[in-house]
């Protein structure tokens, strides 16, 4: 049966190939299926039939034909994370490394949105509901959950404003060479590889990125951070373009550090007012154990 796809380019998709775009969206999945539907007129660009170089601006509506069914949910005990706050109108979620959010390009299988299915509400994609903000496959930590799209409104309302504390653990390649600072630098998708976002990249974003020196080792230091905005690889793109990339990142370090399977960043604290009752809510999350040893190793090395 056919299933209509409807989206507006973001500024995030601003200077982006319609075929890329498209082939970025769950329901495609890849820049193969999106040309195959835009050469099978599958494809309107604000009405109009584009050719698959046709190059988004922000704002465009892209609807699409599809000829797919749609995945079958998740089982919850498919996919493993824990509750640690639940009331009401929200949850929030200690994610650990492995588990895709929400569907996503290249991946297939279970995701925590579909575990979260039935428990969780909100938003307009029916694909993630509840989902206000995102952590990457391989960082572990933290996020908060709508149970209705009232409260997902209000969450999202909130990051907007600022309201919601975000922090981050990292441990960095070198040293920075204050204790504590703030890197500002817009966040776009990178021009030649993709799958990576870069400093200043295609439909670059302001993003901001506050820092913390929290231990000084020899070659490395573990880093809190806090997130003022949230783009895509924010805290890794930043660290990497002052010099101090996140230990064992495949993208944009130097993976295999000190024994690490996948980068050494972890959402360890989430705090905000509750947005219907105003009540503090302040959760955090200790290391997970990988991320524990290697920060043990490099420890013993200084």
């Amino acid at each position: 049966m056919s299933d209509r796809v409807e989206f507006e380019a973001g500024p995030d998709q601003a200077g982006v190939r319609l075929d890329v775009a498209l082939g970025a969206h769950p329901a495609v999945g890849s820049r193969a299926a999106a040309q195959r539907l835009i050469d099978n007129g599958c494809v309107r660009v604000d009405g109009r039939a584009r050719p698959k170089r046709h190059v988004l601006a922000a704002g465009e509506r892209v609807e699409v034909m599809l000829e797919e069914s749609a995945p079958e949910p998740a089982a919850p005990d498919a996919v493993p994370f824990e509750v640690v706050h639940e009331d009401g109108d929200l949850l929030v979620v200690d994610k650990p490394a492995g588990v895709v959010v929400h569907p996503a390009p290249g991946h297939r299988g279970p995701t925590l949105a579909e575990a979260l299915s039935g428990r969780a509400a909100g938003g307009a994609d029916s694909w993630r509901p509840g989902i206000v903000h995102r952590l990457d496959r391989d960082t572990s930590g933290l996020l908060v959950v709508a149970k209705s799209d009232r409260i997902h409104r209000a969450l999202q309302d909130m990051l907007r404003a600022r309201e919601i504390r975000r922090e981050y653990l990292a441990l960095v390649q070198g040293r920075p060479p204050a204790r504590t600072g703030t890197i500002e630098a817009p966040i776009g998708r990178d021009r030649r590889v993709r799958t990576r976002m870069a400093v200043g990249g295609a439909g670059a974003r302001h993003a901001r990125t506050h820092f913390a020196i929290e231990r000084a080792l020899v070659g490395t230091s573990l880093l809190r951070l806090r997130l003022e905005s949230g783009r895509t690889h924010q805290i890794r793109v930043h660290l990497r373009a002052i010099g101090h990339p996140v230990c064992g990142d495949r993208e944009y370090g130097i993976a295999g550090a000190l024994g690490l399977e996948r980068q050494f960043l972890h959402a360890c604290r989430l705090a905000f007012d509750h947005p219907l009752t105003g009540a503090r809510v302040d959760v955090r999350s200790p290391l997970p154990d990988d991320l524990q040893r290697a920060l043990s190793r490099a420890e013993r090395l200084s």
